[in-house]
C-alpha cells in the first residue's frame, strides 16, 4: 500500500465526511479500513444526516476516538468491505460553466462621429449655389463688355442667307436634319431620347446609390448623350460652310455669324 502524505489523507476525509455526511473521524478510520464504509441509500425518501457529531448519551465515548454508530446509515447486506488497497475518495465537486458568446468590449463614447450622406439645404446647398450664379454674372457681364456682337439687319424673305444656320443650341438637331428625313430627326430621334428614354431611365436604372462612383451606367449614358450633342453642336458652328458642304475652318474661314467678329484664322 502507498503512503498517502497525512494532509492529503485528512482532505480527502474532510471531503468525503462532507459528501457522506459523517464525522471527518469516522471518514478516517472508513479510509484507513478500521470501520466499514458508509452507504447512501438511493431510495426516494433520503433521510438528512446531521453532519455534527452524535450526542454524548448516546454514544458514551468521545468523538474523537469512537467513530458514530452505524444504526445511523445502515449498510445494505450486499455492500462489498474495502480493503486498504481499495480506499474510495470521495468525487471532487464540479462545477460546470458554459460560455454564451463573447462580446466585443466598446467605448462608451466614440471617438469619432460616424460619416452621415446627408447635408443641410441651408447652407451647405444653398451658399455655394449662389456663390456660382455670381460668378457666373460677372462672367457673362465681363464677357459682354470684350465682345462686339451687334444685332444684324432685319431679315428680308426675299434673300436667304447661305448658309442659313440656326442659334447654336439648334445646331445639333440642324445637323441631323441633312443626315436623315425630317420626321426621323425632327420627331422621332428628339421625342424617343428627350422625352421617352429621360422619363423612363428612373425606371431602367434601379441602382439606389447617390454616389457618382456607384452610378456607372447612369454616368456612361448621360456622357454618351452629352458627347453626342456636343459633337453635333462643334459640326454645325464650325464645320458647315455655304450650301451645308463639309468646310475647315483654318482653310475656308468661319461661317457662323456669331463668331465672324473675334475669331480669325488669317
Amino acid at each position: 500500500m502507498v503512503d498517502i502524505p497525512e494532509h492529503l489523507l485528512i482532505r480527502s476525509a474532510e471531503a468525503r465526511a462532507k459528501a457522506l455526511g459523517i464525522t471527518v473521524d469516522q471518514a478516517l478510520a472508513e479510509m484507513k479500513g478500521e470501520a466499514e464504509p458508509t452507504v447512501i441509500s438511493k431510495e426516494p425518501d433520503v433521510q438528512v444526516i446531521d453532519e455534527t457529531p452524535a450526542p454524548a448519551a448516546e454514544t458514551p465515548a468521545p468523538a474523537a476516538e469512537t467513530p458514530a454508530p452505524a444504526a445511523e446509515t445502515p449498510a445494505p447486506a450486499t455492500t462489498k468491505k474495502e480493503t486498504p488497497e481499495e480506499v474510495e475518495f470521495a468525487p471532487e465537486v464540479k462545477v460546470t460553466q458554459r460560455l454564451l458568446t463573447v462580446v466585443k468590449a466598446k467605448p462608451i463614447q466614440k471617438p469619432v462621429s460616424e460619416p452621415v450622406d446627408k447635408v443641410n439645404t441651408w447652407p451647405h446647398l444653398m451658399l455655394p449655389e449662389f456663390v456660382s450664379l455670381m460668378a457666373m454674372t460677372a462672367f457673362l457681364i465681363l464677357l459682354s463688355a470684350i465682345l462686339q456682337a451687334p444685332l444684324l439687319e432685319e431679315a428680308n424673305p426675299n434673300v436667304t442667307p447661305n448658309p442659313a444656320k440656326a442659334p447654336w443650341y439648334f445646331l445639333g438637331l440642324q445637323e441631323l436634319l441633312s443626315y436623315w428625313d425630317p420626321q426621323i430627326a425632327g420627331v422621332m430621334i428628339p421625342l424617343l431620347l428627350g422625352v421617352v428614354l429621360w422619363m423612363a431611365f428612373p425606371y431602367i436604372d434601379r441602382n439606389p446609390e447617390t454616389h457618382p462612383s456607384k452610378r456607372k451606367f447612369a454616368i456612361m449614358f448621360y456622357t454618351f448623350f452629352l458627347a453626342g450633342a456636343g459633337i453635333l453642336t462643334i459640326i454645325g458652328v464650325l464645320f458647315r460652310g455655304p450650301g451645308w458642304n463639309w468646310t475647315y475652318p483654318w482653310i475656308d474661314g468661319i461661317w457662323f455669324d456669331d463668331l465672324l467678329d473675334w475669331i480669325h484664322f488669317e
